[in-house]
């Protein structure tokens, strides 16, 4: 693979898609968001990070980096060509963008989880899913690509399109080049990332915490989903969970525009994802706003999870 005298790591995004012989339509798609991310990346660098007076569909307050960030996607997704629908954390209702869904794909997108970690300097991330066709209120299982894009020290891309988890970083000519393929994960781990205000877990859920520290697991936990689970991931081992509470039953988490795709990737790398009964994947969401607890990581931690659920609520 590759010209003479380059190395695979070399091959950019674009290339390494056509490599693999991704659709084209699917590929564009990919790049557009990639393309995307670098103006986010300059936003959040320059950008500012004051309230933006509106707030969105769950009643938060939005920040001006949520807005712009949400305004700089949309625009690429709809003048992609590829594209029949759109829905972002941001917005109240899906968004029409082409009647012809054949040959065109649908997404939902996170433009900046985690944007109020800007202000204190802390890694926030682009979370993406895609569907073929026009539908999106659809089970995860049925996605054909999903991504996240995280805005660390470094900036990195990490997407499948059902063949295995790659990652790729963003260079000096903020081109994104290939780092690591096929990213596998351990059946378990030692390190957990627990959400949530621990004096309303569950009686089980308390039990599985208290189970993973008397085994040594290490706690570390940003706040922020996308570099949380962006550890587990690179590190192949580790849990990450947000789990019903007390007075919250289905957690914080959505499951369209975080829950499912970050899912499908674990999966893609021999993880799980739960809501402690139940695969994320196998959600079948009925609004766009649907929220579910989540523990979701190494295999054998997550049915560990599911067994204490399961046995003490």
């Amino acid at each position: 693979m590759g010209e003479p005298g380059k190395t695979k790591f070399q091959i950019d995004l674009r290339r390494y898609l056509r490599e693999q012989e991704e659709d084209r339509n699917l590929t564009r798609l990919i790049c557009e968001i990639a393309d995307a991310s670098k103006y986010i990346v300059n936003s959040i660098r320059t950008g500012d990070l004051g309230v933006a007076g509106t707030s969105n569909l769950y009643g938060e307050d939005q920040l001006a980096l949520d807005v712009l960030s949400d305004r700089i996607l949309r625009k690429r997704l709809l003048h992609s060509g590829v594209v029949a629908n759109i829905v972002s954390e941001e917005t109240s209702d899906i968004i029409p963008i082409s009647t012809d869904c054949a040959g065109k794909y649908s997404v939902a997108f996170d433009p900046l989880d985690g944007s109020s970690l800007v202000d204190v300097n802390l890694a926030v991330g682009t979370i993406v899913s895609i569907y073929e066709g026009c539908e999106l209120l659809q089970p995860g299982r049925n996605q054909v690509a999903a991504m996240y894009i995280l805005y660390g020290p470094r900036t990195t891309l990490v997407f499948s399109t059902g063949s295995g988890v790659h990652e790729f970083g963003m260079n000096q000519l903020m081109e994104y080049t290939l780092l690591r393929e096929n990213i596998r994960m351990e059946p378990r781990g030692s390190i957990y990332s627990p959400g949530g205000q621990r004096n309303l877990y569950s009686p089980g859920t308390e039990s599985f915490v208290r189970h993973l520290e008397g085994n040594g697991a290490k706690l570390r936990y940003s706040g922020g989903f996308v570099p949380d689970i962006n550890q587990i991931l690179m590190k192949g081992k580790g849990l990450f969970m947000y789990p019903h509470l007390q007075g919250s039953p289905n957690g914080k988490l959505r499951v369209l525009y975080e829950l499912n795709p970050m899912a499908y990737l674990i999966e893609q790398a021999g993880g799980a994802a739960s809501t402690g009964r139940g695969r994320i994947l196998d959600l079948e969401p009925k609004q766009i706003d649907d929220r579910a607890p989540v523990f979701i990581g190494c295999r054998e931690d997550v049915a560990m999870a599911e067994e204490f659920i399961r046995t003490q609520g």
